[in-house]
């Protein structure tokens, strides 16, 4: 399986709760984090449900 480079790109100010919790939980905390994850199931979910917040990439 490969991997995904997520960044987050915008701030989480003003969104609703749970876009703001699936930040989190994907470990981003500000803006210019980055973070790589597993490419499953359940991180590309997570990554669905705010892309307007991150920039997704994948990496070998």
């Amino acid at each position: 399986m490969g991997r995904l480079k997520v960044q987050q790109t915008r701030s989480p100010i003003g969104r609703k709760k749970n876009q703001r919790e699936t930040l989190r939980s994907l470990g981003l905390k500000r803006i210019g984090d980055i973070v790589v994850k597993e490419d499953r199931p359940e991180i590309r979910g997570m990554v669905a449900t705010i892309p307007h917040l991150i920039a997704v990439e994948e990496v070998d």
